[in-house]
Order: C-alpha cells, then sequence, then structure tokens
C-alpha cells in the first residue's frame, strides 16, 4: 500500500474504504449463492477488484458522470445503488430501478447518481460516456465522465474510437481498464502483444499509466490525478488497473482452464483480504471494529435479500411496455 498521507487521506477515509470494499464483496457472496440456491438466473463477480472500484470511486465527486461495466458492484454500490436496489434487479422484480425487472443482472443504471445505462456489447459504454464528457465540456461544469472495461474489451471498436474522440477534444474523460488477465477463458497472452495496455494512450494523445489494482491507495491516486487533470483542462486519461478475477466469468462459466495453482493464489492476493491485514498491522482497524462491520453488512444484506424476495414481479400487462408503441400495428392485427 502507497503512503496514503501523501494523497490527502486520513486513517478515517481508509476505514470508509474498506467498509464499502467489504460490502461490495458480502453482497457478491451473496448473489453467488443465491443463484446457487436456484433462486435467481445469473451472476457476473467483481470478488477481487474492490480496491480497483472503491478507490476510484472514492476519488469522483457528486455531478461526475459514470459507465460502469458488468463486474462493477462495489463501485455501483458506493455511487448510490443500494443492496436492494441490487437483489430487486437480481430476482428481476417490478421495482427494479434498472428496468423494471426487464434487463439481465449487472446491467447497472441510475439517473439520479449519473450511472449511464450500459448494453450487452462489450465496450460500448465508452462513446456514451465520452459523449457524456463532450456535454460536461460543452457547458463548462466541473465534473468528469467515467468508463470501466475490462482488458478484452480495449480491442474492440468502440473503444478506439471513444478514445481518439476524447483524445482529439480532450475531453474531462477517464477510462478505467480493469485488467484481470481474462477474456472469458482467452488468457491476456492471447488478448494483446502489449507491455501495458496503458500504452496505448499515447496514440491517443492523452495520458497514459498502469497502476496496482489491488491497492485501493494507488488507484485513489491515479483517478484523483485524472480528474485534476481533465478540470484544468488537459485533457482525458487512461489508467490500466492490473487485478484479479477472483471466480469463474460468470455463474455459468466452467474455468478449469485456469491451473489449480493458479486459483489457490487467490487466497493470498485478495485485495480485501490484503487491505484488511494493512490496517490492522497499521493499527486503524482492530477484531472488534471487524466484528461490528461484519455484523453490519450481514444485517443490511440479509434485510436487502429478505426484501427484494418478497418483491413483487411485473404484471403481465407489462411485457410489452417501453418494448412496442401500444398505438402501433402489432396491437391491430
Amino acid at each position: 500500500m502507497i503512503d496514503y498521507k501523501s494523497v490527502g487521506l486520513t486513517d478515517e477515509d481508509l476505514r470508509e474504504i474498506y467498509k464499502w470494499m467489504d460490502l461490495g464483496r458480502k453482497l457478491d457472496e451473496r448473489l453467488w449463492l443465491l443463484n446457487r440456491a436456484g433462486k435467481i438466473p445469473f451472476v457476473v463477480s467483481g470478488q477481487g477488484q474492490e480496491a480497483t472500484q472503491i478507490g476510484m470511486a472514492y476519488a469522483m465527486k457528486e455531478g461526475d458522470i459514470s459507465s460502469p461495466y458488468y463486474r462493477d458492484l462495489a463501485f455501483v454500490t458506493y455511487m448510490g445503488i443500494s443492496p436492494y436496489d441490487t437483489m430487486l434487479a437480481s430476482f428481476g422484480k417490478k421495482d427494479d430501478i434498472n428496468s423494471g425487472g426487464k434487463q439481465m443482472p449487472s446491467h447497472f443504471s441510475h439517473r439520479e447518481k449519473g450511472i449511464l445505462s450500459q448494453s450487452s456489447p462489450v465496450a460500448t459504454q465508452i462513446p456514451h460516456s465520452v459523449g457524456a464528457a463532450l456535454a460536461l465540456k460543452m457547458n463548462q461544469q466541473s465534473n468528469i465522465a467515467t468508463a470501466t472495461v475490462g482488458e478484452g474489451s480495449s480491442n474492440q471498436g468502440d473503444f478506439h474510437e471513444g478514445l481518439n474522440f476524447a483524445g482529439v477534444h480532450k475531453l474531462p474523460f477517464v477510462c478505467v481498464i480493469i485488467n484481470n488477465k481474462y477474456a472469458i477463458s482467452v488468457p491476456d497472452s492471447l488478448q494483446y502483444a502489449a507491455t501495458h495496455l496503458s500504452d496505448r494512450a499515447i496514440g491517443y494523445g492523452i495520458h497514459g499509466e498502469t497502476v496496482d489494482g489491488n491497492d485501493p491507495i494507488a488507484m485513489y491516486k491515479a483517478m484523483k490525478e485524472a480528474r485534476e487533470r481533465a478540470l484544468n483542462g488537459e485533457g482525458a486519461t487512461l489508467i490500466e488497473a492490473i487485478t484479479t478475477r477472483m471466480t469463474p466469468h460468470s455463474s455459468d462459466d466452467d474455468d478449469t482452464y485456469r491451473s489449480k495453482e493458479e486459483r489457490d493464489a487467490f487466497k493470498t492476493s485478495d485485495c480485501n483480504l490484503k487491505f484488511k491485514n494493512e490496517l490492522l498491522d497499521l493499527g486503524i482497524i482492530d477484531e472488534d471494529w471487524l466484528n461490528e462491520l461484519d455484523n453490519a453488512h450481514k444485517s443490511i444484506i440479509d434485510k436487502a435479500t429478505k426484501d427484494a424476495e418478497n418483491a413483487q414481479y411485473p404484471d403481465v400487462e407489462e411485457t410489452y411496455q417501453y418494448v412496442y408503441d401500444p398505438e402501433g400495428d402489432i396491437f391491430n392485427d
């Protein structure tokens, strides 16, 4: 962990960062249990990436726009999508804020919190967020727009078009590549030949850097500096955060393409475990504090699960709502 005081963080900030990392992890773990119990259909996990997500989020300010990708559960929880909201979406209930129970899980959106809706095709959120950055610049707002993607998405056309546009127009935009070394089952060695994906920033004429995504303070520092550059008129930034995907690609994936040794290593590389131990060593937290936090988060997630499970499903009559025009020919044949 880098020196947190050098980037303006306090002991209380570190406790707060760990709280959100822990809540994101526990919520993620509960979703997996519900899936394995046959209660929800699908889970895409962010376990192992909480340090990147919360470090990034902690440097953002009210009014900033975000375009998350499907693993960003901890990030969107911090940004304002509550555990109850997440459970409603996972169960496909009527009051799901993302789509009223129509969209598949992990397609996050929240208008009031500036979280743009995303699509299943990867990297399509980048042009959306770049467009938001253009609007922020035109309106002379002191905010930035962000997008997160996996390293596999950095090979898509949307990625290059969006970053090129942001570079040309010096937009207040930050793109974070969360590099967990796998695009589903394809390892990084078969995805790209570059040493660092952040080097691609040179071609767009923007700032690029690679950081330890398992260190939330390193991620906070990179994001804070990127935000400051953007608001100073210095343009966009590409951050590559090197991190870990501790679970299979999704609840439908069998990740035996990874060796047992590689999967066993997650027990020691776990960013939440590492950060917790560092805070214990520094005396910033103790076991009593951790026990209290554990109980509080379990209570929050238990209530969110129970309330969402008991919530109402959409009515059959809502099937075509926002899909077809009720005055259109489909209803008049």
